[in-house]
């Protein structure tokens, strides 16, 4: 499994709207390119619909190529939608791709003793389409406290493999700020979006990628 993020970062409005269009540019590459994916953790902004940060899990034969593909600094050229007579029209967003340790048995944190996994009945909208039987899950870190839960799949067993990435994803965040030296490369995207330098340019309302 492959983790996406993208992040405004400390960035005005306009970044999280930024981050909004490229969920759903990132969304329907993964589609077009077979990718499976799995929105892990949402934060929003002050405006309604628009994302702080997203993190999603991509899965399948391309997934790598597809993260590869949106690992940087992402540029977003439109004039604000908030604030017409602003002169600024260029906006950065980043994004920083990471493989769940997990995966490949290299999950040092995440031992068996510390976890304490509880099953849970699914909630929130979605009428029939919520799974009614016990498969949510709830995964606690028992040497920090740390908790997440997952309940965006039908089964509790892909549920539990989720909730042990998003899991994982927050110790490591924790860790960075404990020791930020030590996952700079990994974690540069909370600390700052850099300007300039970007991997992809999208210009305009429709987020139209630039030539």
């Amino acid at each position: 499994m492959i983790m996406l993020q993208l992040t405004a970062n400390t960035g005005p409005e306009e970044c999280c709207l930024g981050v909004r269009k490229a969920l759903a540019r990132l969304l329907e590459e993964a589609h077009q390119q077979g990718v499976r994916t799995e929105l892990l953790e949402q934060v929003a902004s002050a405006m309604e619909g628009n994302l702080r940060s997203v993190l999603v899990a991509l899965e399948g034969a391309q997934a790598r190529t597809l993260a590869a593909q949106w690992s940087g600094s992402l540029q977003w050229i439109n004039v604000s939608p908030y604030r017409p007579a602003h002169k600024r029209k260029n906006w950065f967003i980043g994004a920083e791709a990471f493989e769940d340790e997990a995966t490949d048995g290299q999950d040092q944190a995440l031992r068996e003793q510390d976890l304490c996994f509880e099953t849970l009945r699914a909630s929130g909208p979605g009428g029939q389409h919520v799974n009614k039987t016990d498969s949510a899950v709830r995964l606690t870190h028992l040497p920090t406290g740390l908790s997440v839960k997952v309940q965006t799949e039908r089964s509790q067993h892909a549920n539990k493999r989720l909730a042990r990435a998003l899991l994982s994803h927050k110790l490591a965040d924790r860790a960075s700020a404990a020791d930020r030296a030590a996952r700079q490369q990994r974690w540069i995207q909370h600390h700052g979006v850099e300007r300039g330098n970007a991997i992809r340019v999208f210009k305009g309302p429709g987020f139209v990628e630039a030539c």
